[in-house]
């Protein structure tokens, strides 16, 4: 298990960003929409279809709602879903596509039932039954949007082909998650590795190399899905504990991972795996991104499309958005507004980065948009 030792980082000392505004670009509250009064858990912009950048959807309680962004700042509803089991409380969603490009949102939560909804048609696509407990965080497979995978309070992370509805590989088992599992990413280019991290304190590195024609065998399986060979994948390639408490969000910079545990911060880090000693490696910390008042957990932060921007909400309903890629890390601004007092549980920011959305436990959602200075100033 690769374990931070004191000090490490490059240079054996990490950047850390100062909470000094750049400026470099400012937003101001357009609109504020509030759903009701049940918590929203997660809200994410469609990055899968170029044609719906512009549409992004949200969770809370039973009920998961698709919505569109309009140029004069406001938000338009374009359908909602309210699940049947009206003690479900959903968690989190992920956009994905069937093989005939239609787009596809995927949520779930409390009930442990992932449910599939049909964005074309406005109706439940699917239902997948497998988890023992709530799911956490739903992630799809950019490169092949058909996947997605899902993170669970079982103690597992498991692989699901959207298009067949069959369970192609559970991670799980001697070398898995010892608590829930809170968060999941895709390797952006690498198609076979995943990362995982949860309440045992730990970020997990995953490949399924071995494991790939399972994984192209669902596409063309034609019998029941409960009847596909599904498979454990026990042992990870790489098991690092770069923080003292939970892990509730993870994602992939490239080579390089961002994590947040409940310590005011966010990491940048570099795992470096041993190809020949599967479970063994070392950590290199590179930046750390400050968030003050962050910390409880689940909260979510999010970025653009080319990861140049990141957004982080906290539990005093602020808003820290960072320049991901500068060294040392830059606070591009902080957000606030007098209407929002209570924590952000997710953030989502657009393809340009020039929107970004809140939403958390007041049940609305926020709406900041980049202020054109020169029209400012007109």
């Amino acid at each position: 298990m690769a374990r931070l030792g004191p000090g490490q980082g490059l240079g054996c000392e990490a950047a850390v960003g100062s909470l000094a505004p750049s400026r470099s670009r400012e937003y101001k509250l357009c609109s504020k929409h509030t759903e009701g009064k049940r918590p929203l858990y997660a809200i994410g912009f469609n990055f899968i279809d170029a044609r719906y950048y512009d549409v992004f959807a949200t969770v809370g309680g039973n009920r998961v709602t698709t919505y569109r962004g309009l140029p004069d700042g406001n938000l338009a509803v374009l359908q909602a879903y309210i699940d049947a089991d009206d003690a479900q409380s959903f968690y989190t969603l992920s956009w994905a596509c069937d093989l005939d490009g239609t787009p596809l949102l995927v949520a779930a939560g409390s009930n442990a039932v992932i449910r599939v909804i049909n964005c074309a048609t406005e109706k439940l696509f699917k239902s997948f039954l497998g988890h023992g407990d709530s799911i956490n965080e739903i992630r799809t497979q950019p490169l092949k949007p058909s996947l997605f995978i899902s993170a669970s309070k079982d103690e597992s992370v498991r692989l699901w082909n959207v298009h067949t509805g069959i369970c192609i590989l559970i991670f799980a088992g001697g070398g898995g998650h010892r608590n829930e599992v809170l968060s999941v990413d895709f390797h952006p280019s690498d198609i076979y590795r995943i990362a995982s991290c949860g309440m045992d304190n730990t970020v997990k590195i995953w490949s399924m190399k071995e494991f790939w024609p399972y994984v192209e065998k669902s596409f063309t399986w034609t019998d029941l899905p409960s009847k596909f060979p599904t498979k454990f994948v026990q042992f990870p390639l790489m098991t690092s504990v770069v923080h003292s408490n939970y892990v509730d969000c993870t994602r992939w910079l490239g080579d390089f991972i961002l994590s947040k545990s409940v310590d005011n911060e966010i990491v940048l880090w570099e795992p470096k795996i041993k190809e020949q000693g599967p479970g063994e490696g070392s950590i290199d910390v590179l930046q750390k991104y400050p968030v003050p008042d962050c910390d409880i957990w689940f909260i979510k932060f999010s970025c653009d499309f080319h990861f140049n921007q990141l957004a982080i909400g906290n539990r005093e309903g602020k808003i820290y958005v960072w320049e991901v890629q500068a060294s040392p890390p830059v606070l591009i601004t902080r957000l606030s507004s007098p209407q929002c007092k209570m924590p952000i549980r997710q953030t989502a920011v657009s393809f340009d980065g020039s929107t970004i959305l809140a939403c958390g436990e007041d049940g609305s959602i926020y709406r900041w948009d980049e202020v054109e200075h020169q029209a400012a100033k007109n």
